[in-house]
């Protein structure tokens, strides 16, 4: 019985300094701290900085900037290379990327944050609230010659979940499939990187005319489903997303350096974007995706730019995501402030799509949530990241992943597009996991 007692007291004391250390780690800024004090390995991180370095001396990399939190800590934030390799502009902590598709958590937050205070449920038809998705079609023949189509009336409404998970039956301009890139450019839908012009409000209404690509709910398709959810914010905020993105988010977390469109005075520290030919040497890109092959050499430095793309429109820096991410790893709290309740934080991160496969490959590990990639058990024997983890990553080749077991959040920003060596975003997880002392 006193053993017992004993082991009881110790959990119950460990409990409670877990909370404690949690409600500290909620109300104060990331600060830098050794990384010993967060149970990580100074000696063994000179893997991973060996690791970088090496890719940029064998020019595959221009630069890069890292940032590792553990414990509520900065225990690494290093730039690597150059911002401008042709210049010789040697890259910084507090460079500015773009990062695409990595809007799409945040967005989702945003989406979360007007659930929780009862504006929509998470089962409402989208048509609630945007009328023009209330007689959704589904694509049922397409001929490429001359790119006209025949569709049958869809048996489910799209629902908020949908969008959220990405099951919508809504397809990608410019990245998506041959039908949907044809589709869409016909009718003047973009995929929100490198066009600045138009709004949402525009945009939205009239990509919801348009075919599905399959049935409510059957399948896992990436698509235009956070550009979607980004109106929706804006239909029941009465903000623009801009606005509401920069008071309910970024003013509060303290995130300054995250926008749409770059404040003049930002630009400079704006990264080029670089490509990787066939051969993979990497050249300056001549451009940023937009439409058509028509490019938009100045995004996101855009002026007076309008399209809010929730999906891909926002650029940032490694400490700015990094702070996002730790108010994640807090169950929505960072700097005083409380952004979403752990309930819904909780619901975002778990399997959403059950058996559905992501990418048409039925036997990959992840699964998806609410706006983020999820490791399941499977994707144990594959990572070192814990099943529970979270992550998503962006089209220049940005990416991020969020351990609450690891009390762990890593960010590795670069900028480049196409990326012949896809790989060393994977590589990277085994070398901070080894750096662990726990």
């Amino acid at each position: 019985m006193i053993i017992m007692r004993k082991i009881i007291l110790s959990l119950a004391t460990n409990i409670l300094l877990v909370g404690i250390a949690a409600a500290q780690t909620a109300t104060t800024l990331l600060t830098v701290a050794k990384p010993e004090s967060a149970a990580v390995s100074s000696e063994r991180l000179k893997r991973l900085d060996a690791f970088i370095q090496k890719h940029v001396d064998e020019g595959q990399l221009n630069g890069s900037s890292m940032i590792i939190i553990r414990d509520g800590k900065i225990v690494y934030h290093k730039a690597f290379g150059h911002m401008d390799a042709e210049k010789k502009t040697a890259m910084r902590t507090d460079q500015l990327f773009r990062i695409a598709s990595m809007t799409k958590p945040i967005v989702s937050v945003a989406a979360m944050m007007l659930c929780e205070e009862g504006k929509f449920a998470l089962d409402d038809p989208i048509s609630n609230y945007i009328p023009e998705f209330g007689k959704a079609q589904v694509l049922a023949t397409y001929n490429a010659t001359d790119t006209s189509y025949t569709t049958t009336p869809a048996k489910s409404n799209i629902t908020i979940r949908h969008l959220l998970s990405h099951t919508s039956g809504i397809g990608y301009a410019q990245i998506g499939s041959p039908e949907a890139r044809a589709i869409y450019y016909k009718h003047g839908i973009n995929g929100g990187i490198g066009t600045p012009y138009s709004t949402l409000k525009l945009m939205i209404p009239k990509l919801a005319k348009l075919p599905l690509f399959h049935e409510p709910g059957e399948k896992y398709l990436y698509g235009l489903n956070t550009d979607v959810l980004g109106y929706l914010v804006e239909v029941v905020s009465g903000m623009p997303l801009d606005r509401f993105m920069q008071e309910r988010i970024f003013a509060p977390l303290g995130m300054k350096d995250t926008h749409f469109f770059l404040p003049s005075e930002k630009q400079p520290r704006l990264v080029p974007l670089y490509r990787q030919d066939n051969n993979g040497v990497l050249r300056l890109q001549d451009s940023v995706i937009s439409l058509n092959g028509d490019f938009h050499r100045d995004f996101p430095k855009t002026k007076g730019g309008t399209y809010f793309s929730g999906g891909a429109g926002l650029t940032s820096t490694a400490m700015d995501y990094a702070v996002f991410c730790q108010m994640m790893l807090n169950g929505g709290t960072y700097n005083g402030t409380r952004i979403l309740s752990p309930h819904s934080i909780r619901m975002m991160t778990q399997n959403q799509i059950g058996n559905i496969s992501m990418g048409g490959n039925p036997d990959a590990p992840n699964r998806f949530g609410l706006g983020f990639g999820v490791y399941t058990e499977k994707s144990e024997a594959t990572y070192p990241v814990h099943a529970g983890s979270y992550d998503w990553g962006g089209m220049f080749a940005t990416n991020f992943w969020i351990d609450p077991e690891a009390r762990l959040a890593c960010v590795f920003m670069r900028n480049i597009w196409p990326l012949r060596n896809p790989e060393i975003g994977n590589r990277l997880k085994m070398l901070v996991y080894q750096a662990l002392n726990d």
